[in-house]
């Protein structure tokens, strides 16, 4: 069972959907794997999402297209240094984003995704506990702003979101004031304080198949775009800019490592049984607690899903 992330290339996320697979945030891409009787699963996009992916599901057998495809959030908390940081806060409740390795969740608390970690850390809030979050720190900065929670932060960011740009956005906006401005929470606070919608990849979707506004300016990886454009097709998307005018780029926001998933790296996991993921026992034991955690949270509590997230439903 092929399961896709937003941002990989169209042919895979239609390829995913056409043979009953799901195209999906990291959210729902975790709970669609564990969920599903296939014992094998082809995970197309980053190798944090192959390891949740393996740590929920131990006794399928997890394929991912490009086992080098890694994420800079990942890769900017190195789980030595990381482990050092919590062990200089000991107070603290240990809260990391989806987008981190195996190691690094052994040592936390509760994991979350773009779209659930305002609810948890609300939760959190309210019984008076005290946050220490990795890695990203626009997200985390956002959280801290919607929550009011003390947070201590890590100081990581995603090297796509990271580009956008506050004064670009705000001439493009004077060009299109008909736009409604759609932002995921990893970019910096100069873009998110100009969005009519801010969310995960799944609530920004939702906004533009349910959104009356017939133009939207997108802040967040470009590859969304091929699935915002199937489901809404009468709508207008227009990429928000990561440079200034000068840039040969415009607007270049695409993840290098999700752009290396590719139709032939599906057909090596099919024939050769390429690109197995691994997780040695005793991180995936450590590490399995804070997604389950976070995995309840969501269900006692669900987080609004995006349209087309079912099988087959909406596929090209």
């Amino acid at each position: 069972m092929l399961v896709a992330h937003y941002y990989v290339d169209g042919d895979l996320q239609d390829l995913a959907l056409e043979t009953g697979g799901c195209v999906a945030d990291s959210l729902e891409m975790a709970r669609f794997g564990r969920d599903h009787a296939a014992k094998t699963l082809i995970v197309a996009g980053v190798r944090f999402m192959g390891e949740t992916a393996k740590m929920l599901s131990p006794s399928k057998r997890v394929l991912m297209p490009e086992l080098e495809a890694t994420c800079s959030l990942d890769i900017g908390c190195p789980p030595a240094e990381f482990a050092a940081f919590c062990d200089a806060h000991p107070d603290r409740t240990v809260v990391v984003y989806a987008n981190t390795s195996a190691a690094v969740k052994a040592r936390a608390d509760w994991m979350v995704t773009s779209s659930c970690a305002v609810a948890i850390v609300r939760h959190l809030h309210s019984l008076g506990q005290k946050i220490l979050w990795a890695p990203d720190r626009h997200l985390g900065h956002y959280i801290q702003q919607e929550t009011g929670a003390d947070m201590l932060l890590w100081d990581g960011a995603c090297i796509v979101h990271d580009e956008f740009k506050g004064l670009e956005l705000e001439l493009m906006r004077r060009e299109h004031p008909e736009a409604r401005v759609l932002v995921h929470p990893e970019s910096p606070a100069s873009v998110v304080a100009q969005a009519d919608v801010v969310g995960s990849t799944s609530q920004l979707l939702k906004a533009v198949v349910e959104g009356s506004a017939p133009t939207y300016i997108v802040a967040t990886d470009n590859g969304i775009l091929h699935r915002m454009r199937q489901l809404a097709p009468g709508k207008t998307l227009i990429e928000a800019p990561t440079a200034g005018q000068s840039a040969t780029c415009k607007s270049c926001a695409h993840c290098p490592w999700m752009a290396m998933n590719e139709l032939q790296g599906v057909l090596d996991c099919l024939t050769l049984g390429r690109g197995e993921i691994s997780v040695p026992e005793a991180v995936r034991g450590q590490a399995l607690g804070c997604i389950e955690r976070m995995l309840d949270f969501v269900a006692a509590q669900p987080v609004p899903a995006a349209p087309g997230l079912v099988p087959n439903i909406g596929a090209a």
